[in-house]
């Protein structure tokens, strides 16, 4: 539970630091300096923002980070169990058995399958004349979408989302600077003659696009008075980011809106009441601990990041009496870095919330792996007191008379001992010298109940045996096709209101983030290559100013009116049914039915639910040919008018 002491939350003030830092120059004339009345204003409406979020969300740590330990199979050994591995690191102790993360690897695959089709985020233009343009966007954002990534990115929410019930992220839009290397002729007369040389122009933009970054659960901070799922409808939305005083000064040097981060230098090491703790359980097995601060090698730094609509008059920003969307900084709890007002073209929060199991009402709804604990615990018991039964049955208990028995003899546990009788049991044999203790194993039914446990985990969950890619065992029957395709088809309609709901609660909005962000950040020229869906539409389009493959986007062809096209949740191979095929298969014997539907398209349908992405590549480009079938009669009679001619080869 995160501890706050409420009298203290900050430091009064940092002029102590005034004389080794430079004077800044702040945006629109404000003071800014650390210290002064309209900073500290500043820090303290974000931080009392972001301790009462915190405050309220470290209610819930408690229960992940036990859902950490069940997907990391980490149970704290007790001293028993220390000394049994010690004896012998062979013998097994206690353990999680890992059945919730069979399902979580379950659900992230069906997520990966249903989103992660290229391209990400489709589009379409509202009006005729933004029909290309949305292409475009599209085309664009899918490069940009592999090229930073953002399919891990969208793991990692899903992941957030099933393990503890939410997911969050946050587009950013990267700048990459670097040098070019640019051919200059030097000398000559009129142009002619002189040397090339190659210089490297410093700070040239090499990439600029969107980017997707998580957020963890335990540093969200969100505004408690709202659903976890409308983020849109709150005051105020935050996170705190961790970094390093490295990356923030280097930042400060390319950003003319980050400030003060040279104050921060002699706060590296001090603890941030938010951000230095580490409430999760996740590296509790590895041993490896969040933070490393007591080694003096490292200047990591916490940054409270909140975006906020607040009235500009009222925190002395500007003589504005509307709300506004601002967007503040506070390194260490304690020093404000950036303020600024967001001038998003959308003008919402650019935070992606995706809760699959929510209410409609929660701040933070039960995941669904933690639905699964309580079963998840009793299967762990039913698994690890078999374990110590059958580890305690394989131990030799004996009771014998040492009087009669040497017992250092029968200790020694190596084979072909021999066992000295002592002397009073010289001539009397070894009958009742020793005695084997019957063992019976009460534990003998758990394995049955474990595998009891685990169909009714896999029903709650939504993911059986079929969808693990597993066949179904056991029974005096086999399975038929129709079983699995009906169990199948059932578990994937569960699998896609999961899908549909992610869809519209992330997919959606962050596709609109995007969209956005080129219309209003992108400044240099790019290009794309001709390929995928809309192809001939593109070559179409652009085939005579093309550049080897390639068409050239500017910034003003993303100035358009468009549509997210959010996907419906289907996985390639997920909705086919033979019946498809049997369909086809009469469509083309049937001519009456080939000229109603359009046979080409039907087959791309049937190829693509089969899981073939690239269907388009193998269609044949120029002229297209129309195709009709017609009665062997009616053909003959076309042909005696003249109206149609066989067609000749060469």
């Amino acid at each position: 539970m995160l501890a706050i002491a409420m009298g203290s939350r900050y430091k009064a003030t940092v002029t102590e630091y005034d004389r080794d830092v430079p004077a800044y120059e702040y945006p629109d004339g404000l003071d800014l300096k650390p210290g002064s009345p309209l900073h500290n204003k500043i820090r303290d409406e974000v931080m009392d923002r972001a301790f009462d979020s915190a405050k309220t969300m470290s209610g819930r740590h408690d229960a992940w980070s036990v859902i950490d330990h069940t997907l990391t199979a980490y149970i704290p050994a007790d001293q028993a169990e220390r000394k049994v591995q010690n004896d012998d690191i062979r013998k097994p102790i206690s353990i999680v058995f890992p059945y919730s993360y069979t399902v979580l690897e379950t659900l992230l695959s069906f997520y990966v399958a249903a989103f992660l089709q290229d391209p990400y985020f489709r589009y379409e233009g509202t009006g005729p004349n933004d029909v290309i343009g949305a292409i475009l966007m599209e085309k664009l954002i899918y490069i940009q979408c592999i090229k930073n990534k953002v399919g891990l990115a969208l793991h990692t929410q899903a992941r957030d989302a099933f393990a503890y019930g939410f997911g969050v992220a946050t587009p950013t839009w990267i700048t990459q600077y670097g040098s070019k290397a640019v051919k200059k002729k030097s000398g000559g007369f009129f142009g002619f003659g002189g040397t090339e040389e190659t210089i490297l122009m410093p700070n040239q933009v090499m990439f600029e696009g969107n980017a997707l970054e998580n957020i963890d659960p335990y540093l969200y901070l969100p505004d408690v008075n709202v659903p976890i799922h409308e983020p849109q409808k709150g005051e105020y939305n935050g996170w705190i980011h961790k970094t390093n005083y490295m990356a923030l000064l280097k930042a400060e040097k390319n950003d003319d809106q980050l400030f003060n981060v040279k104050y921060l230098k002699k706060l590296v090491g001090n603890n941030s009441q938010l951000g230095m703790s580490d409430n999760s359980g996740r590296n509790t097995k590895s041993g490896v601990q969040a933070s490393i601060l007591s080694s003096g090698k490292t200047t990591e730094l916490s940054i409270t990041r909140m975006f906020m609509r607040v009235i500009p008059k009222d925190l002395g920003l500007s003589n504005e009496e509307y709300p506004e969307m601002w967007y503040f900084e506070v390194g260490q709890d304690e020093i404000v870095i950036k303020a600024n007002k967001a001038n998003l073209e959308h003008d919402l929060f650019p935070i992606s919330v995706i809760a699959p199991d929510y209410d409609g009402y929660s701040l933070s709804p039960v995941s669904r792996i933690e639905m699964l604990n309580g079963m998840q615990g009793v299967l762990d018991f039913m698994f690890n007191s078999h374990v110590t039964n059958v580890r305690k049955a394989i131990h030799d208990m004996i009771i014998y008379d040492p009087y009669l028995v040497n017992s250092n003899d029968l200790k020694n546990p190596s084979p072909g001992k021999l066992i000295r009788l002592r002397r009073p049991a010289w001539g009397r044999g070894i009958k009742d010298v020793a005695q084997q203790l019957g063992i019976t194993d009460v534990t003998r039914g758990n394995m049955n109940d474990a595998s009891f446990l685990v169909q009714w985990m896999d029903r709650v969950a939504a993911t059986d045996s079929s969808m693990q890619g597993a066949m179904r065992s056991g029974g005096p029957e086999r399975l038929t096709g129709a079983e699995f395709e009906g169990t199948r088809a059932g578990g994937i309609n569960r699998l896609d209101r999961i899908a549909k709901i992610t869809g519209m609660q992330g997919m959606q909005d962050i596709g609109t983030f995007f969209a956005t962000h080129n219309k209003q950040n992108m400044s240099t020229e790019t290009y794309i290559k001709l390929t995928g869906d809309w192809q001939d539409v593109l070559l179409k389009e652009y085939g005579k100013t093309m550049d080897r493959g390639r068409i050239k986007i500017t910034p003003d062809q993303m100035d358009i009116n468009y549509d997210v096209i959010v996907r419906d949740g289907s996985v390639p191979g997920g909705n086919y049914s033979a019946v498809w095929k049997d369909l086809f298969q009469i469509m083309g014997q049937n001519p009456e039915l080939a000229q109603k539907f359009d046979v080409v398209r039907i087959f791309t349908h049937i190829a693509r639910n089969l899981g073939a992405k690239n269907v388009n590549d193998f269609v044949r480009r120029g002229g297209d040919i129309q195709q009709q079938t017609m009665p062997n009669e009616a053909v003959a009679a076309q042909a005696k008018a003249g109206n149609l001619v066989p067609m000749v080869e060469g």
